[in-house]
């Protein structure tokens, strides 16, 4: 018979119900917990663009038991390709699928965002409460009880809340000093949205770079859909405060850096307007001293964002959700050692995928004029051809988040399902 590990069952609130924040539910339902996900959209977000699954993050999903339905539901990339202006290909770099070393450029594990919460979600929703509509705009917290204020005005008592809500977290604006700047900027700005898919769009990534330190990418996710990022470096003012304004304007900021970047850059303009998903962002990665301060904690990209170059974000998110809720069930009567727990045993793992971020390598892979850009293309194209990339990655000894393992907490017993209330 599996072991009830929590000796007291908590009410717990996650704020935030994403990759990370339905993972928590489900890894705290079945500790015994009462679980509320408060998410601020009025219906679940199972939207975005393609993520992948790397190394730890692989062997998360496979103790969730839902390695097979991710598998399900995976995107077919074959590898990614660097095009001229003509798009054809001057360097293809195929995905590892042989089971052994490291993933490359693409994921063996390559799923779009929203299938992957839709899998967590259909995994916790039965034993999970869920509040959609409401976001945690603040809390108060003392020895006994943390007290969340939502957006709606009501408010509510909790044993644990735990913050999920993302790069711009207000759990975490509320729990760390006034003016302390928890991001670390590389300079580099990215926005993608949706395209119609057309005859010439294949399954392999397509990248095609422009002068100026700019970047296009082309993939396709479905017989109807592909995706498209616009990525480029830039320092100033305008570029890290667009992201915060209204989505035409974000539109016309984008059109205008690309209007002369060639390829099929007019096709992806055209379609920017009727695209059913946008989303632009700074590239940057969420650096705390502290995950937790009392009975608040954060988690995932509100805790320790990695950044979508790291290859390790919801990675990350999946394998802190599953530390977090393991600690927690395993000190359900000493939440302090629970939470201090959490941040010794999850912060080495942290900080080797955060250090896979390098600027200068970043840079290198975003020349700024057509002779770099040609010089970049003919390395790879070389290293393509000596099966560089493959050999590398098929005896690699360890993944972007080096040799750090899972801890293994007790078995944790199925739950039936539980009294939902808000």
């Amino acid at each position: 018979m599996p072991k009830k590990i929590a000796k007291r069952s908590l009410r717990i609130l996650v704020a935030g119900g994403g990759v990370t924040g339905q993972a928590l539910a489900f890894w705290l339902t079945r500790g015994g917990h009462q679980v509320t996900v408060a998410e601020r959209f009025p219906a679940l977000r199972a939207s975005g663009a393609q993520v992948d699954l790397r190394g730890q993050g692989i062997e998360a999903v496979k103790r969730m038991g839902l390695l097979d339905t991710v598998r399900s539901r995976l995107v077919d990339e074959a590898g990614v390709a660097f095009v001229n202006s003509r798009g054809k290909p001057k360097a293809t770099i195929m995905a590892n699928t042989s089971g052994k070393g490291r993933q490359t450029l693409t994921s063996e594990y390559e799923i779009m965002r929203g299938d992957l919460v839709r899998i967590l979600h259909d995994a916790a929703k039965d034993d999970t409460a869920y509040v959609f509509g409401k976001s945690v705009d603040g809390f108060d917290q003392d020895d006994r009880q943390v007290t969340a204020h939502f957006s709606d005005g009501t408010s509510g008592a909790y044993d644990v809340l735990i913050g999920a809500d993302g790069q711009g977290s207000r759990i975490r604006r509320a729990l760390l000093p006034e003016g302390f700047d928890p991001y670390w900027r590389v300079g580099i700005h990215m926005a993608y949205w949706f395209v119609p898919r057309i005859a010439s769009d294949s399954n392999i990534r397509d990248t095609y770079m422009v002068p100026g330190g700019r970047q296009i990418m082309r993939r396709s996710h479905n017989p109807a859909e592909t995706q498209v990022y616009f990525v480029m470096r830039e320092e100033s003012a305008e570029a890290s405060a667009i992201h915060r304004a209204p989505v035409e304007r974000q539109q016309d900021f984008w059109a205008g850096r690309f209007r002369d970047a060639g390829w099929q850059t007019e096709r992806f303009i055209a379609d920017m307007e009727t695209s059913p998903f946008f989303y632009s962002q700074e590239i940057a990665q969420v650096r705390t001293a502290t995950w937790s301060q009392g009975r608040v904690a954060l988690a995932g990209d509100a805790a320790h964002c990695a950044s979508p170059y790291s290859g390790m974000g919801v990675s990350g998110g999946l394998v802190g959700a599953y530390v977090l809720a393991g600690e927690i069930n395993r000190h359900a009567d000493d939440l302090p050692t629970a939470l201090a727990n959490y941040d010794s045993v999850l912060r080495p793992f942290i900080d080797e995928i955060q250090a896979e971020v390098n600027p200068r390598l970043l840079r290198v892979g975003m020349p700024m004029n057509k002779h770099a850009i040609s010089a970049f293309q003919a390395v790879t194209a070389l290293a393509c051809l000596l099966r560089i990339p493959d050999l590398t990655a098929r005896f690699a000894k360890e993944e972007r988040g080096g040799d750090w393992q899972l801890p293994d907490y007790p078995r944790l017993p199925q739950r039936s399902r539980v009294e939902a209330s808000s």
